[in-house]
C-alpha cells in the first residue's frame, strides 16, 4: 500500500512548504488563521508538523496561499527562506514587491525541480565553488579586474570569448541557471539556499546579449556576497553602491578580459593605422558574444579608445543592429531555451526510466503533454539506425563506479 501523502517525512516536508508559502506573502499565522476560521495554535501546529491536515483543509490552504496541490505535496523539503530572502532583497516598500512574489516563488519551483530530476537519476550537480572573493575596502572596478582574471584562471578559460557561458558555469562551477520570462525592469535575480546551492534566473525576455552580460553581473554576486540574495533591476540606482559597481565591472572584465583584448586591438590597429572603424567595433563586439555597446565602454575602460565614445556615437544616432546586420554578423549563436541542456536530459532520461509520468514530465518542463512529446522527439529520437530506443540513462560500458 503506498504512504498517505500526509504522513511522517511527506507531512514534514508539506509543513516546511506551507510555512514558506505563507512568510513569501508576508503573511502572519494568525492572518492565515482569521482567514480558514481555525485558531492560531492550529496554524503554528500545522506548520510544525505536529498536527495531520484534513484534505479539505489542505486543499482550502492551497487555494489561499496560490498554490497547487502538487507543488505543496512533492517530496523533499523546499528550499529554506529563498523566497523569503529574495523579497528581503528588495526596495523596502517597492509597489514591484507583490508584483514579483509569483516570479520568486517560480524561481524557486524551478530550482527544485533541478534538484528532485537529479535525485531521480542519481546525479548530482557537483559544486566547484571557490571561496568568497573579499574585496571590502578595495575600489570596486580594480577588484572587479582581479577577480575576473583570477576565476578565468581558475576555470582554465584563457582569455578569448565565451559563447557557452551557461553551461561553463553549470558545469565547472555548480550554478543552476534558468531563462525566466520576468518583468521588463528585473535583469535577472541570485539566490543560495540549502539544499540547492547557487540558482540564478536571467530574464528571457532581454536580448542574448543583455542576458549574458546579466549572467556574468549575477555570478560577480555569487563570487562576493554568496549569502546575499540579489534580484538586479534595470537603472535602480541614481548612485550605484559599492557592491553594483563590482559586479557591473566584473561582468565586464570576465566577458571581455583586458589582455586579449589589447592583443586584437593592437592586431586591428597594425591593419588600421588611421585608427578603429565603426564596422572593427561591431566584428569585436561579435566576436566576443556582446553588445556592440558593451565593447565600446570595455574599450573606454581599458583606456584603448577615448572616454566618451558610446556617448558620441549615441549623439550621431549609431545604430548597431543595422550596421552589424550589414556586415552580416546575426549569427551570434543564441540560447532561449528556458532549461538547460543538463536539466533537459535529466528530465529525458528521469521519463524513459519511468520515474516521471508524461504529465509530470509535461509540468517538469512548464509545458503540456503536446508540448512534452515534442520535446522528446527533439531530444531523445525513437530509435536508432538499428530500431532499438535509445536510452539517454543507459550506463556506458565500462564506465559504472567511476
Amino acid at each position: 500500500m503506498s504512504e498517505n501523502p500526509l504522513d511522517s517525512e511527506a507531512s514534514r516536508a508539506l509543513a516546511a512548504r506551507l510555512r514558506e508559502a505563507r512568510e513569501s506573502r508576508g503573511w502572519t499565522q494568525q492572518q492565515i488563521a482569521d482567514r480558514l476560521g481555525m485558531a492560531r495554535t492550529t496554524i503554528v501546529a500545522i506548520e510544525k508538523g505536529e498536527r495531520r491536515l484534513k484534505p479539505k483543509e489542505l486543499i482550502q490552504l492551497s487555494s489561499l496561499l496560490g498554490c497547487s496541490l502538487s507543488e505543496l505535496l512533492q517530496h523533499g523539503a523546499p528550499a529554506e527562506g529563498f523566497v523569503v530572502q529574495l523579497r528581503g532583497s528588495l526596495p523596502t516598500g517597492a509597489p514591484v514587491d507583490v508584483e514579483l512574489i509569483p516570479y520568486l516563488e517560480e524561481f524557486q519551483r524551478r530550482c527544485e525541480d533541478y534538484v528532485r530530476l537529479e535525485n531521480l537519476c542519481r546525479a548530482p550537480l557537483r559544486q566547484r565553488f571557490p571561496s568568497e572573493y573579499e574585496i571590502q575596502g578595495i575600489d570596486p572596478e580594480l577588484a572587479a579586474e582581479d577577480v575576473a582574471t583570477t576565476e578565468r584562471n581558475r576555470l582554465d578559460l584563457g582569455d578569448g570569448p565565451l559563447a557557452n557561458l551557461r553551461e561553463i558555469l553549470e558545469a565547472d562551477v555548480g550554478l543552476r541557471i534558468f531563462q525566466v520570462e520576468l518583468p521588463s525592469s528585473v535583469a535577472g535575480m541570485f539566490a543560495f539556499a540549502a539544499p540547492i546551492g547557487g540558482c540564478i534566473a536571467l530574464n528571457l525576455r532581454h536580448p542574448a546579449e543583455r542576458r549574458r552580460a546579466s549572467l556574468a553581473h549575477e555570478y560577480g554576486h555569487f563570487l562576493t556576497a554568496r549569502y546575499r540574495p540579489e534580484v538586479t533591476f534595470e537603472g535602480r540606482y541614481l548612485r550605484r553602491p559599492a557592491g553594483e559597481r563590482f559586479a557591473e565591472a566584473f561582468g565586464r572584465a570576465f566577458l571581455i578580459p583586458a589582455s586579449g583584448l589589447r592583443r586584437r586591438y593592437l592586431e586591428l590597429a597594425r591593419e588600421r593605422p588611421r585608427g578603429m572603424t565603426y564596422g572593427d567595433l561591431c566584428r569585436l563586439a561579435h566576436f566576443y558574444h556582446v553588445s556592440v555597446e558593451a565593447m565600446t565602454r570595455r574599450l573606454e575602460e581599458v583606456r584603448l579608445i577615448p572616454l566618451g565614445t558610446w556617448d558620441r556615437m549615441r549623439q550621431e544616432r549609431f545604430r548597431p543592429r543595422e550596421a552589424q546586420r550589414l556586415l552580416g554578423l546575426e549569427s551570434i549563436p543564441v540560447d532561449d531555451e528556458p532549461f538547460s541542456r543538463r536539466y533537459l536530459a535529466l528530465a529525458i532520461e528521469a521519463w524513459q526510466s519511468g520515474e516521471l509520468s508524461e504529465g509530470q514530465l509535461a509540468r517538469i518542463l512548464r509545458t503540456d503533454r503536446v508540448g512534452a512529446r515534442q520535446m522528446i522527439a527533439r531530444l531523445a529520437p525513437a530509435a536508432t539506425e538499428e530500431g532499438e530506443p535509445i536510452e539517454l540513462g543507459a550506463p556506458l560500458l565500462g564506465s559504472a563506479g567511476r
